[in-house]
């Protein structure tokens, strides 16, 4: 929503793609689309949306479009939902890719850029986590999805010429994030007086990076005259993890209220800690998320009040 809020206000048109499924709400989904056609009305850009799921025909109707660039940021996310159900990652994460890949293939676009995630390094990778790390030992079936689909856009490259962009993001949090997410949970708990399980207590350590970061991030490899036409790969984080607990603090400062906590192990598939080593991103393009945990908190504490 973010990312195409912004290709709006920067002149260009939007066409999106997504089968709104309800792993979380689905009303949520839908308000976010409301809220893009919003923004496409008020800058007069056009946004057209689809609602059709990546493994169907709708490539066919959007081969049509003269497209500058195509930006993957379709998934099926969460670490534990993909223990509990696996196949759902292996449907939109792989089978959908693949077909991402192949429309890529037909149109030959100028940028392809999709979402990659911070959780392919697992627990062995050195801290920070560099994109020269092997990542061969993912701790869920979601990071070795997301792995798997590095390899996929490389074998691309080599097989078919197709250059990609894959993102490694960190953590992200801000206003219309995921409810299932940590940031919404805990605000939900201050807000509403409910409790929350902090887990392996407390003591792990995320690199939190705010959305208008990641967009950022996202705007300025899309047109970068810099990159290389290869298969890449870039980590956008903060480049500074924060203790769980100080997240937790800090939304209790701008909620007002106390949470209850219940401190639990830690769950299958999760690392102690995630670290990005941005060195990369910012040689190439100049660039390294740099809002502050406690602005980009203030700021998703309002969204939520007003929203929720």
């Amino acid at each position: 929503m973010h990312t195409s809020i912004r290709f709006l206000k920067e002149g260009w048109d939007v066409v999106g793609l997504d089968n709104f499924n309800d792993y979380y709400a689905v009303s949520l989904k839908r308000d976010r689309a409301v809220e893009i056609a919003r923004n496409a009305n008020e800058i007069g850009r056009l946004f057209i949306l689809y609602e059709a799921d990546l493994n169907s025909n709708i490539w066919d109707k959007l081969q049509s479009y003269d497209f500058d660039a195509i930006i993957h940021l379709a998934a099926q996310a969460g670490v534990r939902y993909s223990i509990e159900k696996p196949r759902a990652y292996l449907e939109s994460n792989i089978l959908g890719f693949q077909a991402v890949l192949e429309f890529v293939v037909k149109t030959r676009q100028i940028r392809f850029l999709y979402a990659s995630s911070s959780s392919v390094y697992g627990k062995n990778s050195a801290q920070p986590f560099s994109e020269s790390a092997p990542c061969d030992s993912p701790e869920s079936y979601y990071a070795s999805t997301k792995r798997a689909n590095e390899l996929m856009a490389k074998s691309y490259f080599h097989t078919e010429g197709i250059a990609s962009i894959g993102l490694r993001f960190f953590t992200v949090y801000g206003p219309w994030g995921r409810p299932d997410m940590a940031p919404i949970l805990f605000a939900k708990a201050a807000i509403k007086g409910g409790k929350i399980q902090v887990f392996n207590h407390g003591i792990q350590k995320r690199d939190f990076t705010y959305i208008d970061d990641i967009v950022e991030g996202i705007i300025r490899l899309t047109f970068s005259n810099n990159i290389p036409k290869r298969a890449l790969i870039f980590n956008i984080g903060a480049g500074n993890p924060t203790r769980l607990m100080d997240f937790i603090e800090i939304i209790e400062k701008h909620s007002g209220k106390v949470i209850k906590k219940e401190f639990v192990k830690a769950q299958k598939g999760d690392v102690m800690e995630t670290y990005a080593d941005v060195t990369q991103l910012k040689s190439l393009i100049d660039y390294a998320p740099s809002t502050k945990l406690e602005y980009g908190i203030e700021v998703f504490i309002k969204w939520y009040k007003s929203y929720f």
